[in-house]
Order: structure tokens, then C-alpha cells, then sequence
């Protein structure tokens, strides 16, 4: 899943520590989160699609295998 966290982010002028403050993570988990080696909960998807004030289809895109 692919995620526009990190260009979001710097959109609204906010570092890691502060995102992760408002979310209620830690900075480490942004950073996971940004680099992709980490999905979120669906809470915590809905709590950031929620911080950016966007519907969580704007912020996280699902990549579909393709089948062969």
C-alpha cells in the first residue's frame, strides 16, 4: 500500500515529531509509516486521513497484484 504521509506532511509545514504528537505515535512509527515498511491500523489510518482533513482513499492507495 502506498501512502502520501511524508508529502502531506511538509505540505502543511508539520515534522515528523509533531504529526506523531497529534496522532498519538511515536516519531519512529511516522517514519516507518512515510518509508513504507509499516501499514497502519485502520484506526490509525482513519486518525491520519482524519489530521489532514481527507478521505483515507486520498491518503493511502491499495496497489492491486496483478494476477498472471
Amino acid at each position: 500500500m502506498k501512502n502520501r504521509i511524508e508529502e502531506l506532511r511538509k505540505d502543511r509545514g508539520m515534522t515528523q515529531e509533531e504529526l506523531a504528537d497529534r496522532l498519538e505515535v511515536s516519531r519512529q512509527t511516522i517514519g516507518s509509516l512515510e518509508n513504507g515498511r509499516y501499514n497502519p491500523s485502520i484506526l490509525l489510518a482513519f486518525k491520519i486521513a482524519r489530521c489532514f482533513e481527507m478521505a483515507i482513499e486520498d491518503v493511502f492507495q491499495y496497489e492491486y497484484e496483478k494476477e498472471e
